[in-house]
């Protein structure tokens, strides 16, 4: 194909399971320029893992605070770091479940329309009944490539995309300005709203797979849809008018169904709740202007944010 491809790579509190992805990475059949790797807090990053980065003769890393991270801003000071013709962006725990990873990621830009294609991601082994549903439910057999004239039919969806594991073409990536600088979360979604607006296309490429899964307790689940939900009144100009809560009725149905069909009756309590939590979190995160700041430094996963948001202002 003749092009260039960097890969970056955001971690903290990075372990073993960063070393592997590190080595899955090396054996890609289509390789990397450069693996560049932004790092919160430089005294986290141990041994084993510099070891792990100096074996890789492309790899580089940078250092960050806690304070000054930011999901837009950071992966935009990253992509500053790179000339590649496609960046792919992932997290520390996007593990490549085959060598092809890069080369399905990269097939989509050949396509003079296409923008961001991102990966599928699979649930990792042990993982939970109601997660491994959610993994299909958001990541299916199948490639889909979505854009303007889908808005009506696929609402939210029309945007959504993940940077646990996107590769994006670096042309279109500087003609939009790359990601809004201030994020909380969702900007992967935000820089896809941008890129269908401007009539690019978001190519959801399913043979291109990664295992990435969270089972999250029912406190995980409140505080993280809390933050999407602040994210999306943050972003009228992405979200409003186009509805996610009946996105998220399409998953509750799926997923009683597949937990009972699977005889998995004995977590529906936990589903239930889990659900709830979700729901009340969104719903708090929409209306936090209501809120104190004590308030809601108690309800973000990322009380950083704030403080640097505040003191801005």
């Amino acid at each position: 194909m003749g092009k260039s491809v960097d890969a970056v790579i955001l971690t903290y509190k990075p372990g073993q399971e960063f070393i592997e992805v590190l080595r899955r990475l090396e054996e890609q059949k289509t390789g990397f320029d450069k693996i560049i790797i932004m790092n919160t807090e430089e005294a986290l990053f141990d041994r084993n893992c510099r070891d792990a980065v100096s074996a890789y003769k492309n790899a580089e890393v940078h250092h960050i605070t806690k304070r000054s991270f930011n999901h837009g801003g950071t992966r935009d000071e990253a992509a500053a770091c790179s000339d590649s013709d496609y960046i792919v962006f992932m997290t520390m725990d996007a593990l490549p479940a085959d060598r092809e990873l890069t080369e399905r990621l990269i097939e989509p830009m050949e396509r003079d329309d296409v923008a961001v294609s991102y990966a599928r991601q699979l649930p990792k082994k042990g993982c939970g009944a109601i997660e491994t549903y959610n993994r299909s439910f958001n990541y299916p057999d199948g490639d889909i490539i979505k854009g303007k004239d889908d808005i009506k039919r696929l609402g939210i969806k029309t945007f959504f995309c993940s940077n646990v594991c996107a590769c994006y073409k670096r042309s279109v990536f500087d003609e939009l300005g790359g990601f809004t600088d201030d994020t909380l979360f969702n900007e992967d979604m935000i820089y896809a709203s941008k890129a269908v607006k401007a009539g690019y296309k978001i190519y959801y490429a399913s043979k291109a797979r990664v295992y990435h899964s969270h089972d999250y307790t029912i406190k995980q689940q409140y505080h993280r849809n809390f933050d999407l939900g602040f994210s999306q009144a943050e972003h009228p100009e992405v979200f409003e008018g186009i509805s996610s809560e009946s996105e998220g009725m399409k998953l509750v149905k799926g997923s009683t169904k597949y937990l009972l069909e699977n005889g998995k009756l004995y977590l529906l309590p936990e589903f239930i709740i889990k659900c709830a939590a979700r729901y009340l979190g969104y719903r708090k995160g929409k209306n936090y202007k209501k809120l104190s700041k004590e308030k809601i430094l108690r309800l973000t996963t990322d009380p950083d944010y704030f403080l640097n948001r505040w003191n801005r202002q």
